[in-house]
């Protein structure tokens, strides 16, 4: 219904952006016939195109902006698929081009809203307990637990939780008052005489007798029967299933985010740093004269450093310290009252202001604004045998600030305790990135982050 529902309003969409589209520019009787022509062609065409791209495929507890994404890419192929036929019937140069655009425009906006609000009102009406599809979890101990925590902190996601089978069979009373099964036999008999519509079978991969003795007893119903297993022990980020060649795989150490929080990221970072580069230029130019006559030698200091998936990249700096030679295959980190930065550096590194030039880094793609700090190479070999999951931190751009650094870790690591509680902040932010908490990064180092008792 729901999917029917959607389609329907799609259409009305396109119709009434290119309504809307006509109004403004109000073209000629002869151009009008033409354009509505071209409307109801791009209609039907829609309506065919659009499921391919996943725009009707929302199902209940699954992302929302998906289907918004394969909506707007649809519709733009749908009006390229147009435009080819305008073209090859010579109708091209009759159409009015600020018309065509407009209707594209706002046939865009009009599906991506008509989506947000059905999804809207259904939220709406499941969180007062319409339009529901009941759940008995078959599972036990802290992971059936949190499937059932997540089905109740999700009533937008239109399933409620009515029965549990305890797997362990201890008989233990559970707090949410839901009635409580140890026995198959009863269990499945409860779920067909309340006509229950799902069995969540939240096991390990280990109860595969369970499992399978759960199929066989379901499986001459009508019942959907899905397993959400335990991987909490294997994971190193997350539990999203993906599809591998055709077949669902789990990611148990693999790139925290997705393809579209990556192509996200990657934008918001070269705008981020093209606007900051224009905005600093001002600052940077006199940091840089200061630099260059204060002390002997280049205004930035250059690094190697690992970026994302290990690949080297040479981070810029401004040079902070005088110029020196390390002794080959060591890197010595600065030390309070370290006799190698000048004053003018020491102003810099307690500013961070020596680190404005890593926005050139983000403008060429090899840092991100917000990630986990990147370390010199010799660093790295050191601490990656030493300290758990810190190679983990370069599955991600490297940034000029982050969640470590915002929290105080940051500076000289002279224990390898405050390198471990840098990693863990590091993998904390790789869990659970949203763009929302990289905006509370940021806000939090303009606020706070400039000046650091550890920087020195």
């Amino acid at each position: 219904m729901e999917s029917v529902l959607v389609r329907l309003l799609g259409v009305v969409s396109i119709a009434l952006g290119a309504a809307v589209a006509l109004l403004l520019f109000k073209p000629d009787v002869e151009q009008r016939a033409l354009e509505s022509a071209v409307v109801m062609f791009d209609m039907a065409l829609a309506m065919l195109l659009l499921p391919l791209f996943g725009s009707y495929r929302a199902q209940r507890g699954q992302s929302t902006w998906w289907p918004l994404v394969g909506v707007v890419l649809g519709w733009f192929v749908v009006q390229a698929c147009g435009l080819a036929v305008m073209f090859l019937l010579h109708w091209s140069a009759s159409v009015s081009r600020l018309w065509w655009l407009s209707w594209t425009a706002l046939t865009a906006l009009g599906l991506v809203a008509t989506h947000l609000s059905v999804q809207a009102v259904l939220g709406r009406r499941r969180r007062v307990g319409r339009d529901l599809r009941t759940v008995a979890v078959v599972g036990a101990g802290d992971h059936c637990d949190t499937v059932l925590a997540h089905i109740a902190a999700s009533p937008r996601a239109g399933f409620r939780a009515v029965a549990t089978l305890n797997t362990l069979g201890d008989g233990r009373q559970r707090g949410d008052g839901l009635p409580a099964f140890v026995r198959l036999h009863e269990f499945a008999a409860w779920v067909r005489r309340q006509h229950v519509d799902e069995v969540w079978l939240a096991l390990r991969f280990s109860d595969e007798s369970t499992l399978l003795r759960v199929l066989a007893e379901f499986s001459g119903d009508l019942v959907n029967v899905r397993f959400i297993p335990d991987v909490s022990s294997l994971v190193m980020f997350d539990r999203n299933v993906v599809d591998l060649v055709g077949s669902p795989a789990i990611n148990l150490m693999a790139s925290p985010m997705t393809t579209c929080a990556l192509l996200q990221k990657a934008i918001f970072d070269r705008v981020f740093a093209f606007v900051m580069l224009l905005v600093l230029a001002p600052v940077m130019v006199p940091i840089a004269i200061a630099v260059k006559a204060t002390s002997k030698g280049p205004v930035f200091f250059t690094q190697r450093r690992k970026g994302a998936n290990g690949r080297v990249f040479r981070i810029y700096k401004f040079r902070s310290m005088r110029v020196h030679e390390e002794n080959p295959g060591e890197v010595r980190q600065a030390t309070r009252g370290d006799s190698r930065i000048t004053p003018v550096g020491a102003f810099l590194r307690r500013t961070s202001l020596d680190e404005l030039p890593q926005f050139l880094n983000v403008l060429r793609g090899e840092m991100s604004v917000v990630g986990p700090r990147p370390h010199a190479i010799q660093h790295d070999d050191h601490y990656r045998t030493i300290v758990d999951g810190y190679i983990h931190r370069y599955r991600i751009k490297p940034g000029i600030t982050g969640w470590a650094q915002i929290n105080g870790f940051r500076g000289e690591t002279e224990q390898v305790e405050k390198m471990q509680a840098r990693v863990e902040h590091d993998l904390y932010y790789l869990k659970n990135w949203s763009f929302g908490l990289d905006m509370r990064i940021i806000l939090a180092t303009v606020v706070k982050g400039m000046r650091h008792t550890n920087a020195y």
